[in-house]
């Protein structure tokens, strides 16, 4: 009978955990604006990564292509000066930018669960240091050090220095939400059982209150998303963020400035029409998980 009990509470927790989360799943795809955001978004992401493999021409400058053509059949958003097809450099620079904002996403969000796991874990005078190094973090001029430290790249700066650049600074407000949720976490049941069974600091906070703060961190990874995309197009933009021979959406809008309001106009618009895109499917894909995983929320228009 001892051995029984065990079993049969791990498989009721089992159980309500699985109904918890398909509770969040129906919850989310009730969220039209959230569902119809995702599938824009799995759009974009197809458009990116696997456009290139169908699509005959590359974002690269070709001979044969004329320069300064307009949008037809065989060059649907055009051409620039240099005769590059601006769908084939829309793909490449689609997806610089979303390897960017996916990479900042996990790496920022690993850095802040953990930070902020700590903090909210030891409180005491571990809690008070690392928030005062928090707070010095958040008054550093964002886009001023992460455009000095882009500048400081001997090379070209490419996606992927980029990439780290933002996730160095770009935890901050993930440590916050994740401290505020252990620190009411680390006073439940489970962590006093888990402490009690001799589990090490490490093992609680990693095992037991990260997962436990899941929700939190899944919406802080959608709004990370965004904050990336928009924060590499304005670097780029400034000529600050990657640079050719690569490419971003960023750097197509600084390269076409001068076509915004000429006859070769969408070669600045429609970079700039896919960066809003990106930036309000993922917003809508946040409040849509958000409303999902806290009841509390107002639920969905329909």
């Amino acid at each position: 009978m001892s051995n029984t009990a065990p079993a049969l509470d791990a498989e009721a927790i089992t159980t309500k955990e699985r109904g918890q989360w398909e509770m969040v799943v129906r919850r989310f795809f009730r969220h039209r604006a959230a569902v119809i955001s995702l599938v824009v978004f799995v759009i974009i992401v197809l458009f990116a990564y696997l456009g290139p493999f169908v699509w005959k021409w590359d974002y690269k400058i070709h001979s044969e292509i004329p320069s300064w053509a307009a949008p037809s059949l065989d060059h649907p958003f055009g051409t620039d000066k240099a005769g590059r097809d601006m769908l084939g450099a829309m793909m490449q620079a689609t997806k610089q930018s979303l390897n960017v904002a996916l990479t900042v996403a996990i790496g920022s969000t690993v850095i802040g669960a953990l930070y902020g796991a700590v903090a909210g874990f030891y409180r005491g005078w571990v809690d008070a240091v690392l928030m005062r190094i928090l707070d010095v973090m958040f008054v550093i001029p964002f886009l001023v050090i992460t455009g000095a430290l882009a500048g400081a790249i001997d090379t070209s700066v490419r996606w992927y220095h980029m990439a780290f650049i933002l996730a160095i600074f770009g935890w901050t407000s993930i440590a916050r939400a994740v401290r505020a949720e252990v620190l009411s976490l680390r006073e439940k049941e489970f962590v006093e059982a888990a402490k009690s069974v001799g589990g090490s600091d490490w093992h609680i906070i990693v095992k037991h209150l990260i997962p436990n703060t899941m929700s939190v961190i899944i919406v802080s990874v959608t709004l990370q998303i965004a904050f990336a995309i928009l924060s590499e197009t304005t670097l780029s933009f400034l000529g600050l963020g990657i640079q050719s021979p690569d490419t971003s959406l960023g750097l197509l809008i600084e390269a076409a400035g001068a076509s915004a309001f000429n006859e070769h106009w969408y070669l600045f618009y429609i970079p700039g029409l896919m960066i809003i895109l990106i930036a309000l499917t993922i917003n809508f894909i946040g409040d849509g998980l958000r409303d999902a995983m806290d009841p509390r929320q107002t639920m969905v228009r329909r």
